[in-house]
């Protein structure tokens, strides 16, 4: 995966209209109703750490996970005077905790961007060493059709107050997306400097998900379209896996 290094300098901007907030009492919703404990949370790639604080704001203690060490100075400055909140730079295949955590979300399909299914496997291994029984593990990934009919080989132009966002995406015969970023931001002189990122994301299937989850002991509780209660469509382009930790 890459570092995120330019992307973490406007990731925040980029995602101004995502519901961290609606996303937040959705998982907190999910845990009262089909959890064990709720206290402790963590928040696996956790980027510059809005659901980080937006759980934090509900109570929880939360630990913000994430292996860009760019997004998680931006995750600090934002945490500073929210309690329970703290953050650890880990790639999210190699969780190591000194604890067992009451709930693991992964959420805005940051598991597409896994390179492979072994690093899938492994993330879920870690997930399974890392939930107490009968804790819950939340987590998205973006569907095929999204790959295949909404990112597929599109263009897309944000232009932003003193910033401009080009975003062209690439996609593969076996619908991985690679998706080349490019943005240029206003200097106080009007000159525009260019910064560039490149992120690619895969498909993981549900057969696969649903083996995974079998191997490491997680029951599922629901398939749902996006963030809502609604079942998965053909044309769904977010799948939210809401699946609990089996006794051991």
């Amino acid at each position: 995966m890459s570092g995120y290094g330019d992307l973490a300098l406007f990731y925040d901007r980029l995602t101004g209209n995502v519901g961290y907030s609606e996303i937040a009492e959705l998982i907190d919703g999910l845990i009262n109703k089909y959890g064990s404990e709720h206290e402790v949370i963590v928040d696996l790639a956790c980027g510059t750490g809005t659901l980080s604080v937006e759980l934090g704001r509900l109570g929880y203690d939360v630990i913000g996970v994430d292996s860009s060490e760019d997004m998680l100075a931006a995750a600090f400055d934002k945490a500073e005077g929210i309690q329970g909140v703290s953050f650890l730079c880990q790639d999210m295949t190699e969780l190591s905790l000194w604890g067992a955590a009451d709930a693991v979300v992964c959420v805005l399909d940051s598991l597409n961007h896994l390179e492979n299914e072994k690093q899938l496997e492994r993330t879920f291994s870690a997930v399974s060493d890392h939930v107490c029984d009968g804790g819950l593990f939340i987590f998205d990934l973006n569907t095929e059709y999204k790959h295949r009919k909404v990112l597929a080989d599109n263009a897309f132009c944000y232009d932003m107050d003193g910033l401009f966002c080009s975003w062209q995406n690439e996609v593969s015969e076996d619908g991985s997306v690679t998706e080349y970023l490019n943005f240029f931001e206003e200097q106080e002189d009007g000159s525009y400097q260019r910064y560039s990122e490149e992120i690619t994301e895969r498909i993981y299937p549900d057969a696969l998900v649903m083996r995974l989850l079998s191997a490491y002991e997680f029951e599922l509780i629901g398939r749902f379209d996006g963030f809502s209660d609604k079942p998965v469509k053909e044309n769904s382009q977010r799948v939210l896996y809401v699946c609990r930790r089996l006794n051991r």
